[in-house]
């Protein structure tokens, strides 16, 4: 097949529906079901369990693996990065991790207590696998679009995911309140569990399918094919990044942006992977079944309205520039984690999950394009995205690191998410530290 040209509408939307294939992981394993299920293994029993020699809490022992996962990811991304810009194979690496993540998912199906290494073994590498993924998936945002196409493209690629995974999220919760309508049998309970289990099979085979039409289309990398892999080549994307850094000196809009990025970014990405947590443990439902069916309602509403956050942010942007926008939000967030510390009742939560939703997908989407109008002309783009990669997943290992070890301490995790508000008001400051750039200002 004919290589389709830069910023043609179905290139964009070939990269932009990867989203829609992707996004059912941080949705379903990550947001929604995995974290019910998880806590649901706890019901009969203390939330603290013994493993790897500590007597630790449930939800801090998944912000410890989640760490330790994230951390991987930044060891490996710009290895991998810097191979895939020199031979050009983004897509086979960025295949490897989705063909990982997507299996890992299906691994998910026999998580267990009893087999608790097993499953926390699967837990792992369907992280590093959805986010090893998407340092391909960015470099390609301006590879494939011209720096004008870029924020409604990528905006376009956040709100495909969101509708994609609600659609297989409804489903799924379909299967757990109603198991007898899907022939899954059993008590109350153990019906719901099983269709848990069968929702984890559902989206390693979702994102498998849905990948192929973005493989179809997107190209192979920038570079010539013929080049071949070396010891040298092994250590060039640490190479690249020590150039990256050296490049930033002259480009003092990139880095402060970057500094500021990681900040708030590491606030954002642990609030997202441990807001079922918080639910579940720290709101007072009134049973098991109205707290699985108020938490999944809950993670459906922040992802219908980010799709509108996507959008107004998209808008906000271009009418106020990227920085200015960026601040807001960030102030906002700074409230929503104050008020976090305070709620107790699930209509509090309902609120909560709809002012969360609303700049959830704006701050993630306007972040991703903002970097790539900054970025200088080059080739090596995955290069400068495996540096913003790099610079997300140490940020969140330190977030969900912050998170586990005042949860553990404290035994809730109302302290560790009003902590959280300390990154956004340091992201705030940086980001007015950043100088003015016709582009994003």
């Amino acid at each position: 097949m004919k290589a389709l040209e830069k910023g043609s509408k179905k290139l964009l939307n070939a990269w932009a529906f990867y989203d829609w294939a992707n996004s059912v992981y941080p949705l379903v394993i990550s947001s929604a079901v995995f974290p019910i299920f998880f806590e649901s293994l706890f019901s009969d029993r203390s939330h603290y369990i013994e493993v790897f020699g500590l007597n630790l809490k449930n939800s801090a022992l998944i912000s410890f693996v989640t760490a330790a996962a994230f951390l991987v990811v930044a060891f490996i991304s710009p290895l991998l990065s810097g191979i895939a810009d020199y031979v050009g194979n983004k897509k086979s690496f960025m295949k490897f991790f989705c063909y990982m993540g997507a299996l890992s998912c299906m691994g998910l199906h026999w998580f267990s207590l009893e087999n608790i290494y097993i499953g926390l073994f699967f837990y792992f590498f369907g992280l590093v696998g959805f986010w090893g993924s998407l340092v391909f998936y960015n470099s390609y945002l301006p590879d494939i679009a011209f720096p004008e196409q870029q924020d409604k493209i990528s905006a376009k690629g956040y709100s495909l995911g969101y509708i994609g995974s609600v659609v297989l999220l409804i489903v799924n919760l379909a299967m757990i309140m109603k198991p007898s309508l899907f022939g899954i049998l059993g008590s109350s309970g153990e019906a719901a569990m099983k269709a848990m289990r069968y929702s984890f099979i559902m989206v390693g085979v979702w994102w498998i399918l849905f990948s192929q039409y973005t493989y179809y289309y997107l190209p192979k990398g920038n570079k010539n094919q013929n080049q071949k892999v070396t010891k040298d080549t092994i250590f060039n994307g640490f190479k690249e990044l020590k150039k990256v850094w050296a490049l930033l000196e002259d480009n003092l809009a990139l880095k402060r942006y970057l500094g500021s990025f990681f900040v708030y970014s590491m606030a954002v990405q642990t609030v997202m992977i441990v807001a079922t947590y918080f639910g579940a443990q720290e709101i007072a439902w009134s049973s098991k079944e109205e707290s699985t069916t108020g938490l999944i309602i809950c993670i459906l509403l922040i992802q219908l309205v980010a799709v509108l956050g996507a959008f107004l942010t998209s808008r906000a942007s271009a009418k106020f520039g990227n920085i200015a926008t960026l601040i807001v939000i960030n102030i906002f967030w700074v409230l929503l984690c104050s008020v976090a510390y305070f709620i107790v009742l699930p209509l509090h939560f309902y609120i909560m999950a709809s002012l969360v939703g609303l700049v959830m997908g704006g701050i993630q989407s306007l972040s991703r394009s903002t970097y790539s109008k900054l970025l200088p002309e080059t080739e090596d783009t995955a290069s400068f995205f495996s540096f913003y990669d790099v610079a997300e997943k140490i940020g969140i290992v330190i977030g969900m690191c912050v998170y586990g070890i005042i949860d553990q301490i404290t035994g809730s995790p109302r302290f560790a998410i009003v902590f959280l508000a300390v990154f956004f008001i340091i992201g705030v400051l940086l980001l007015k530290r950043i100088p003015k750039n016709k582009m994003v200002n």
